[in-house]
């Protein structure tokens, strides 16, 4: 079993990046409830734990507080954000209202290399989130780092293995950061790295033979990235009990429903069934522009679908979806934190009781990068495995506004183009994701010697490596300028290309 480093969730939109963080240094991480008693983190063997930020203040009425065993288990404790001012406010010292919220980048300058800091330049561009600090030591405590605001940016109990630091080293946008991570989890918790997707995978097909039995799976596949590897992975496991369903929703990019249908015969011998619910899906849309409303709408008509589907296929017993970690953490609030909750997806949340199916999420802790490692070792072609993500709403949460088929057909035709020449230009590969998000205004154009009066395309095309940060992608002018003419040029209707230039936080990749 591979050793484990505790997350204390408090509610902050990190959360899941610094778990994802932890392994990507080879170390096991599992996240618990800020509220999880020292007794059971002990019962599980954790060797370290990590308390992450939070939207809340210290100071505020049910403010999250830990059990406060936790500092009496004897293992290394890792303070971030809210974390510290925890420590400041629970350990003896003092935390403080700020005099301005700190957001954005900052400068550490490192007093005291110790293990947290070993081999990393003594001065750090960081990523700062907060509205409290500490302003006085606990007891024990010192100061190995400073920021032009806080004195105490970052702070140590050499004899309990304590760490405290006021800034985020989960995100992108902090140097070294993931260096700061390891030496927590190397040099001061001395964990193991034994952590691997061949172990996951080892471990997931075992455990779904032993709760499927010889039960029956109904899987929606939709030739991404996740619905892929969970396809493969509970096919492996179970074989022929396995049935998946392709739902044509009239949400789909140029082509899209025949490469799929064509890869699955050719690739993977899956008994695959079609659904055309293209009108249906649309029908109900009519005049719908709230993103929300949208996605509900989609994820309810998915879901009765999949219950018609069910008359074809017989019986089955269990429903598998590719929910993600990040899907996870985007549409459920944490605690009493209601700001956690960003959006929700279509694949998230449970199932109607009439269904009488039970849910199978095979890859629900990971995170993209972990899933095309696990693609990767199940011998998906690369054109699978590395297949930018795609939405589960698809197009319908990249049409702004009222959704309509004429409206589709223009994204469906940009976007075409957009892919074409990010895969010609190799920079398809080279980034997470690239999409064409059709803008519910029109604007003033020439074509000839005549007025065009069009809509207006945004290109969006980001660097991420778990979507839960990403920043916007540089691509070279001239392709960017190649782009937009073909777009202009070939879709009739477009008067306009617009290149997004923003990252997440504090944009999101999509826009709805």
């Amino acid at each position: 079993m591979a050793q484990t480093v505790a997350v204390l969730d408090f509610g902050s939109q990190y959360t899941q990046v610094i778990a994802r963080r932890v392994r990507e240094c080879q170390v096991y991480s599992k996240i618990y409830h800020y509220t999880t008693p020292a007794a059971l983190l002990r019962q599980d063997g954790v060797v370290g734990i990590i308390l992450s930020g939070g939207p809340s203040s210290v100071f505020a009425k049910n403010a999250p507080r830990p059990d406060r065993g936790i500092f009496e288990l004897g293992v290394p404790v890792l303070g971030i954000c809210y974390g510290i001012q925890l420590f400041g406010h629970l350990l003896g010292g003092r935390t403080a209202k700020s005099d301005h919220r700190e957001y954005g980048h900052g400068t550490l300058t490192i007093k005291k290399p110790g293990r947290l800091f070993a081999g990393l330049p003594r001065r750090l561009r960081v990523w700062n989130s907060h509205g409290d600090r500490v302003i006085k030591l606990p007891p024990g405590f010192k100061a190995i780092g400073v920021t032009e605001n806080s004195p105490f940016a970052a702070i140590e109990d050499l004899q309990r293995n304590f760490y405290g630091i006021q800034f985020h080293p989960e995100v992108f946008h902090t140097e070294h950061g993931l260096d700061v991570i390891r030496n927590f989890l190397l040099g001061v918790c001395g964990a193991r790295r034994d952590w691997s997707m061949r172990n996951f995978i080892t471990h997931t097909v075992r455990e779904l033979r032993a709760r499927v039995g010889r039960g029956r799976v109904i899987l929606g596949l939709s030739g991404g990235v996740d619905s892929s590897v969970a396809a493969t992975l509970i096919h492996q496991a179970i074989g022929r009990q396995l049935t998946c369903v392709f739902v044509d929703n009239g949400l789909l990019r140029q082509g899209e429903r025949e490469a799929v249908v064509n890869l699955y015969k050719k690739h993977f011998h899956i008994d695959l069934r079609v659904v055309d619910a293209a009108s249906l899906f649309l029908r109900r849309l009519r005049g719908v522009s709230d993103p929300e409303h949208k996605r509900k709408i989609i994820g309810r008509t998915f879901i009765e679908v999949f219950e018609r589907s069910l008359q074809s296929i017989g019986h089955a017993d269990f429903l598998a979806q590719g929910t993600l970690y990040p899907d996870v953490i985007e549409s459920v609030a944490i605690g009493n934190n209601p700001a956690a909750l960003i959006k929700s997806h279509h694949n998230v949340g449970g199932l109607p009781a009439r269904m009488k199916l039970r849910l199978i999420e095979p890859l629900r802790e990971l995170f993209k990068d972990e899933v095309r490692a696990v693609g990767s070792r199940l011998g998906l072609p690369r054109a699978v495995v590395w297949r930018q993500p795609f939405p589960g709403p698809g197009l319908g949460v990249r049409v702004l506004g009222e959704i309509t088929r004429d409206r589709l057909e223009v994204l469906r035709r940009a976007d075409a183009i957009l892919q074409e020449e990010m895969m010609k230009s190799g920079w398809y590969w080279k980034v997470w994701q690239s999409f064409c998000v059709f803008l519910p205004v029109k604007s003033v154009g020439v074509v000839g010697d005549e007025r065009n009066y069009a809509w207006v395309i945004a290109v969006r095309v980001v660097e991420s490596i778990d979507a839960m940060t990403a920043d916007w992608t540089r691509l070279p002018y001239d392709l960017v300028q190649h782009i937009s003419s073909r777009i202009t040029n070939e879709v009739r209707g477009v008067s306009r290309v617009v290149f997004d230039v923003s990252s997440k936080p504090p944009a999101t990749i999509e826009w709805e």
